[in-house]
């Protein structure tokens, strides 16, 4: 498949290949050869229309859907395949607000096998604690998560989605919903998540401006991988214009 306006940038200690990725659900072609190459230390943004694939594009790499295709994972310091960590932020959660559970609940339930209904572990507590810090939410921690704002909540999953620390952080419209404090707010995070741990980092969003601002490298798709590059590359291709004008 050819690509258009392809901007070839060097990769960290790590890279990512999604490599001729296909789905199909029945006769309707989903995701067609779809070659993407993520950097580590960087943020890839993936935009296009609604039903463009991009979220079966995530459930691809996550093994949520059937695929063909390989999503593959080297160490270029020692030039090996090596299994690849994922960490993984939802658009949302639907949870109730009256519902009887707590960050440090959710967030145990996650990383420890110590049943949650049990007295609180004060050694897991305060490691939740000091993972809460990292997003200056400790505070949250004993909030009941129905009652947590939008912003709070994203850093919250953002925490769990880094414990271990992954090669891949997947960030599925994070900021839907957030006031443009929290929004701002969390893409600092994100930044400096990038800058000071090597991972590569995949976030699907409609808002372009953000995209603009924050990604290093844009992937233009809709049901195959129209172009990629730099935003302006991407924002000055033909297509984008037929998209989104």
């Amino acid at each position: 498949m050819k690509m258009e306006n392809v901007d070839r940038e060097p990769c960290g200690m790590h890279c990512i290949k999604i490599s001729d990725i296909n789905v199909r659900f029945g006769k309707n072609v989903i995701l067609e050869n779809v070659d993407i190459h993520i950097h580590s230390g960087s943020l890839t943004a993936l935009i296009g229309p609604n039903g463009a694939g991009k979220s079966t594009l995530l459930k691809s790499i996550l093994g949520e859907v059937n695929h063909t295709g390989k999503v593959s994972f080297r160490n270029l310091k020692e030039n090996k395949e090596e299994k690849m960590t994922i960490g993984y932020v939802p658009q949302s959660l639907n949870i109730e607000r009256d519902i009887p559970v707590t960050v440090y609940d959710l967030f145990a339930s996650y990383i420890s096998n110590y049943p949650v209904w049990f007295k609180k572990s004060k050694k897991l507590y305060q490691k939740i604690r000091e993972q809460l810090k990292i997003f200056s939410i400790e505070d949250c921690i004993d909030k009941q998560v129905g009652k947590l704002s939008g912003g709070e909540l994203q850093r919250v999953l953002l925490s769990i989605a880094i414990i271990p620390m992954p090669n891949l952080l997947i960030l599925d419209e994070p900021v839907s919903g957030i006031d443009h404090n929290g929004v701002r707010d969390f893409y600092k995070i994100v930044d400096q998540l990038k800058h000071k741990n090597d991972i590569a980092i995949l976030l699907v969003s409609h808002d372009l401006n953000l995209v603009k601002k924050y990604a290093d490298k844009v992937i233009l798709l809709d049901h195959k991988v129209i172009c990629e590059g730099t935003s302006e590359t991407v924002y000055n291709n033909p297509r984008f214009h037929e998209i989104f004008d």
